[in-house]
């Protein structure tokens, strides 16, 4: 038993003495099961070339940070992020709106509307005492479904439009359900709407021409509207379900 015993302790002393494998310092640790960081929502980070460009996130696609209602300091309670995706998931929220304001600018952002939906990228919005809601001084790009909504059938009222005033090219939308691109560029003296890269909307801004394009729409009802060389920019609740993401803005001269 002696002699049985001394060659097991030889062969643990030898077992201690053998090189052990290197290990490399450098090489990360795997995160424990249930604790890796979970992916950024689409859109809710800027690369280095849009940084650099002077791009600046709206809508982080975590909370609604950034965010308020129409003369009221927080959104509506309709308003909600799931998936990364700012949505109204229920109507009377009323519009979701910038804390800042911008002009002149290129917002960027991407939309989906619900089957019969109705909403709309509203901007250069103030909140005036004299003006009751984001439309009664801010310009529209409509989003729609031009098939299932009574909106459809009236061609400046279709998706992409300046709400009222002109008529999209047929074709710029894809259909319900997916992601439209849309982009909004405000000079200070020209507005385009642009739609999946098509330029659906073109118009002059604050000139005589642009106060005749006004008399003539049912805006001219609000003297305020079309007016202003910067303000907000809200998301419209018009009671149906919508969702945004990918929302960013840049200066431009």
């Amino acid at each position: 038993m002696r002699l049985k015993a001394g060659f097991v302790a030889m062969a643990v002393m030898a077992a201690a003495c053998d090189p052990q494998p290197a290990v490399n310092i450098d090489t990360p640790i795997p995160p424990l099961p249930g604790t890796e960081t979970p992916a950024a929502a689409p859109g809710a980070q800027l690369t280095p070339e849009e940084t650099a460009a002077g791009w600046k996130l709206l809508f982080n696609g975590t909370d609604l940070t950034g965010w308020k209602g129409y003369k009221k300091d927080a959104p509506g309670a309709g308003w909600a992020v799931e998936n990364g995706e700012l949505t109204l998931t229920a109507g009377g929220a009323g519009d979701i709106m910038t804390a800042e304001e911008f002009g002149p600018f290129e917002l960027s952002l991407e939309w989906k509307i619900s089957p019969n939906g109705n909403s709309g990228i509203i901007y250069l919005i103030k909140e005036d005492p004299a003006a009751e809601n984001t439309y009664n001084t801010g310009p529209e790009m409509q989003v729609l479904d031009n098939d299932g909504h009574a909106d459809g059938k009236f061609p400046t009222h279709r998706a992409g439009a300046l709400y009222d005033f002109q008529t999209p090219p047929d074709g710029a939308v894809k259909p319900v359900g997916e992601w439209n691109e849309a982009v909004v560029r405000f000079s200070g003296s020209e507005i385009e709407h642009w739609l999946n890269g098509v330029l659906v909307s073109e118009t002059n801004y604050g000139d005589d021409a642009w106060k005749a394009k006004v008399a003539a729409t049912k805006f001219k009802q609000w003297p305020l509207f079309g007016t202003f060389a910067s303000g907000h920019i809200a998301l419209q609740d018009h009671g149906d379900r919508v969702w945004y993401r990918s929302i960013k803005i840049r200066p431009i001269q």
